[in-house]
């Protein structure tokens, strides 16, 4: 209890108004007055609370706040007295009003006007809105408004050290409504006016591409298209030179149309390029939304003041879409963003944790439990988090939940299920049908411009209307409403009871069919209906049932099959797996291409083409049917046989042609297909006759190094142990493969005890093979063991070893393997000629594989082999190339190791200061990874030297202020790179 004595605060009515100001230098006042607050150290405890005003703040957040890593003793009563002190500056009410105890800390409660940074975010998201609806004359106003607030630097009479995370996320809010303001303007046709503008922001923001994007856009609007496709030239150089980068996949798209001169480009600007998202992975909305008014209101409403808020309701009544709209919407008020998790392909509860530290980018490679990844990021962020589709995981998801709201105040969860989760402090909202006409309702008609209006012009049209018409037009352009048809309209979707799902279904079938008809089938559909659709059955179960039974009937006999076998999938397929798994007994595998475009156009899947390979899915109501349906087949078991078979093979593939020309490539697909993969190991766990299967997966994925490029090396040694915990009769060099793998990620780890324990099965396992055989993978973990924990000079010849081995079975990728932590180990504990004999075979060997990841690893080799054995001041440019490819292929794992070397390349050169820095961030790298150095000896050792050496060349002092610089991964990475960090902000520099 935080409270002083006698002091307990009650809700009361404010006595005083106050008006706070932090877009600019702090400004309080109360009554209209100017109030003077001297004392840095309350200007900074008023500055921590409004920063996350009506919200609880903890005392250890706050300490932070006021005194950064370092507080003082008793600053827990140094803060009570604070507060006591800027109550009586404030000249508060007896009440403590606006400044207000709590028993975890303290809360300033501030009218929504009250405060500038309040009234900028509702002004920016009405802006955000009004755009996203086509009003971008309104938004422009707006976002004008909004923008007008900052009065310049937020807080800049602060330190800015000790508001490290506030003041760029301030800022950040700012950029983003300057870029929604600039497009609103380009929307309006100010393509020539905004240029200036765009000039001075690349100047101050050169690495912001959507800046350039829009410069771009401008410069072409303005008929100057040689400069615009300069512009594109100059952000590709930047890019290459500062980050080691390509350009964005927007700023491409938008580069090729320049050069096609699409003739879409003058058209459609808004939508030429769309906004890259901040902290979130928001998919972007493909159609469009349509009402729900009152629902986003109730939802915003609630999160206000809820942590958790729930939405249910029937399958196919857009749940999804609502949450995901809501959360688009409320995302400029979450300074860490928003973040998905879409739980529906999930199969085994055990992975919940890790599903979720997936969706929150976190990239954990520690042997620690998921869930406690995910609290210690949770902790101190306001962040949002959409967990959907729960219900059938509900009560694994509660307990997450109910875990995360525990122990993150700043926390706030929108899910989406078919059953509440039942949680303390859960607020459910019930997302009914969208609204239908009455049947005395006016009649609709439509207007010249197209939009729909009633007769008498005293009523809106209802939401029902308003989709079915939408949908509509999109799959026959020609559809009108008129006198003939606008009174079955209405009919439909009262028969349909509003039921969004069922609406679009049936919208479809206007390409081949009138409204009428579509009405006919329907009545006959519902009269035959006779068989409920789970239990207990509601009527618009039934109505959604009837629909898709509906749209099954209208699909020819193979489209019906092909339906069904579809839903064995997760998160998604390409055509390859479609034809492997689908293929046969009544479907032609070249005849799933046609069958497959047929369900496209009858949008029972859909399909993303943005890729390299077409990517197809189901709705998860419609995956949920399909599966009922082959079910019924007595088809599920066999297809589940041939999809666990058909990633068998990927992975099996994977693995031969790993360390090969398509590496990056497969370690791409691999990620993609993670879903599918779980699935597949889930089934053959099931199975006596599968744990081969499954074993067989599970190694070749940790071969390729998936787990590890994935930051899923958890979920790795997860299914290893429990396939291998599983009675098999699987081939020895499977189960050698299994149990080496599994050690190796524990070493990975950092868990030594439990590589210990696993080193023991494998030499157990090799000593019961045959004479004369040999397991490769033994031998290659016990030279990493022997290198990694114990510093051991001999893992060099037992890495040579399990070297000779893997190329005598023609394993390529693990033969390349153990090369590379051969010249690591040389490097780390060899001489000089033994070094350069390692590494000059590692290099060659990764040149002639054409294998890029493998690639940066031989920079990687060679910048420590430099810097141990050669001119150390060579070895940073080694460095820093590996460290940029890993960055730009999506590698987690590279990075951290590139940073940190970097750090004790620059101590070895003089550059002391730097290499602080990048102590610093490569810290931080391995915190967002989970990845530890204790237990890795050779690394352990050469960081500590380092440390050391830096400590006593700059002071303790000077050390910690350095060190401290490297905030995030992406800085950490963009310093380790010799790119402009954000201490430029600071006043500092590399």
């Amino acid at each position: 209890m935080l409270a002083e004595p006698g002091e307990w605060i009650a809700e009361g009515a404010v006595s005083a108004r106050y008006e706070f100001k932090i877009l600019g230098p702090l400004e309080v006042r109360r009554d209209g007055h100017p109030v003077g607050i001297g004392a840095a150290k309350l200007r900074l405890l008023l500055a921590a609370l409004l920063a996350e005003a009506n919200q609880v703040v903890t005392v250890e957040r706050l300490t932070s706040r006021l005194w950064g890593d370092q507080p003082p003793k008793g600053a827990r009563n140094t803060l009570q007295n604070y507060v006591l002190r800027l109550r009586r500056v404030l000249d508060c009410p007896a009440d403590g009003t606006p400044v207000r105890t709590h028993p975890r800390g303290y809360v300033i409660k501030v009218d929504p006007d009250a405060l500038d940074l309040h009234c900028f975010t509702v002004l920016a998201l009405q802006g955000r809105t009004a755009l996203k609806e086509g009003m971008a004359a309104s938004a422009a106003q707006m976002l004008r408004e909004a923008l007008a607030l900052w009065r310049g630097e937020p807080l800049s009479d602060l330190p800015a050290d000790l508001l490290h995370d506030v003041v760029p996320a301030l800022n950040e809010q700012r950029l983003d409504a300057l870029e929604l303001r600039i497009d609103a303007d380009l929307v309006l046709g100010r393509a020539c006016d905004v240029l200036p503008e765009l000039r001075a922001l690349i100047g101050a923001h050169p690495l912001r591409e959507r800046f350039w994007a829009q410069r771009m856009l401008a410069l072409a609007r303005c008929e100057r298209q040689g400069e615009a496709l300069e512009c594109y030239r100059e952000v590709a150089r930047l890019l290459a030179d500062e980050l080691g980068v390509t350009p964005g996949t927007e700023l491409r798209r938008l580069h090729q149309r320049l050069l096609a001169a699409g003739p879409d480009l003058s058209e459609a600007p808004d939508n030429a390029v769309a906004r890259p998202r901040g902290a979130g992975n928001l998919p972007i909305e493909m159609t469009t939304f349509i009402g729900r008014e009152v629902q986003l209101a109730e939802v915003r409403a609630l999160l206000a003041s809820a942590r958790v808020v729930t939405l249910t309701g029937v399958g196919g009544v857009g749940k999804t879409r609502l949450a995901l709209r809501a959360a688009a919407e409320l995302e400029p008020a979450f300074a860490d963003g928003v973040r998905l998790a879409d739980l529906a392909p999930l199969t085994d509860p055990e992975l919940l944790g890790r599903a979720v530290a997936e969706a929150l980018g976190l990239r954990d490679h520690s042997a620690r439990p998921a869930v406690d990844t995910i609290l210690d990021h949770l902790r101190d962020r306001r962040l949002l988090v959409v967990l959907d589709n729960c219900e059938h995981l509900v009560d694994d998801v509660a307990t997450l939940v109910l875990r995360m709201a525990r122990v993150a105040p700043g926390l706030r969860v929108l899910a989406t299920s078919r059953q509440r989760l039942g949680i303390p402090g859960e607020h459910v909202l019930t997302v009914p049908s969208l609204t239908v006409p009455d049947a005395d309702s006016p009649s609709l008609i439509q207007r010249a411009d197209g939009a729909l209006s009633v007769e008498d012009g005293t009523a809106e049209h209802s939401e029902a209307v308003r989709l079915f018409v939408d949908r509509a037009v999109a799959a026959a352009p020609a559809f009108r409403i008129a006198s003939r048809n606008r009174g079955a309209i209405a009919q439909l979707c009262r028969r349909l009871d509003g039921i969004p799902l069922a609406i679009e279904l049936a919208a479809v079938r206007l390409s081949t069919m009138t409204v009428d008809e579509i009405l006919e089938r329907l009545d006959d559909r519902f009269r035959l209906l006779s068989v409920p659709y789970g239990h207990p059955v509601t009527r618009y179960q039934h109505t959604l049932r009837g629909v898709v039974d509906w749209s099954y009937d209208l699909c020819t006999q193979q489209e019906q099959l092909l339906w069904s076998r579809l839903s064995v999938f997760s998160g998604g397929f390409d055509l390859e797996a479609a034809e492997a798994v689908c293929g046969g007994e009544g479907i032609a595998r070249e005849d799933v291409l046609n069958l497959l475009a047929g369900l496209v156009n009858k949008s029972i899947v859909a399909v993303n083409s943005s890729g390299d390979r077409a990517r197809y899915g189901l709705l998860e109501t419609i995956r949920q049917y399909g599966q009922q349906r082959l079910r019924e087949q007595d088809g599920a078991t066999k297809l589940r046989l041939q999809h666990s078979d058909y990633y068998r093979m990927m992975a099996v593939r994977a693995g031969d042609e790993w360390c090969g020309p398509r590496e990056a490539d497969w370690l791409i697909r691999l990620r993609t297909e993670l879903p599918n993969f779980r699935t597949a190991l889930d089934f053959c766990t099931t199975r006596r006759d599968r744990v081969d299967a499954g074993l067989e997966i599970a190694v070749n994925l940790a071969r390729t190094r998936c787990w590890f490029f994935n930051s899923t090396l958890g979920e790795g040694r997860h299914w290893l142990e429990r396939l291998l915990g599983l009675n098999t009769d699987a081939p020895q060099s499977l189960i050698a493969g299994g149990l080496a793998m599994k050690a190796w990620i524990a070493l990975c780890q950092g868990d030594n005890p439990s590589a210990e324990a696993f080193l023991i099965e494998c030499r157990t396992m090799a000593s019961e093979l045959p004479d004369g055989a040999v397991a490769p993978p033994v031998t290659f973990i016990e030279g990493a063991h022997a290198m990694l924990v114990r510093g051991d000079p001999c893992s060099a010849a037992l890495l040579t070893e399990a070297r000779d081995q893997f190329r005598a079975a023609g394993q390529r990728g693990d033969a390349h393997m153990a090369t590379m932590l051969w010249a690591m180990a040389e490097a780390f504990l060899g001489d000089r000629a033994s070094a350069r004999a390692a590494l000059d075979a590692y290099v060659v060997e990764a040149a002639e594989s054409g294998a890029e990841w493998a690639r940066t690893w031989a920079q990687w080799c060679t910048g420590l082999f430099e810097l141990r054995h050669g001119t150390a001041d060579q070895s940073p440019a080694h460095l820093r190339e590996a460290l940029g490819q890993q960055w730009a292929i999506g590698d987690s794992w590279g990075p951290v190791w590139g940073a940190e070397t970097l750090a004790w390349a620059m101590a070895a050169t003089g550059h002391h200061a730097q290499s602080a820095r990048l102590l610093g961030a490569a810290h931080r790298l391995r915190q967002d990874t989970g990845v530890a150095l204790i237990g890795l000896r050779p690394f352990h050792d050469a960081h500590a030297a380092t440390e050391q050496q830096v400590r006593q060349a700059l002071g303790t002092r000077e050390y910690e202020a350095a060190w401290s610089q490297g905030v995030s991964a992406q800085d950490g990475v963009r310093l380790a790179l010799g790119a402009p960090d954000h201490g430029a902000l600071r006043g500092d520099s590399l």
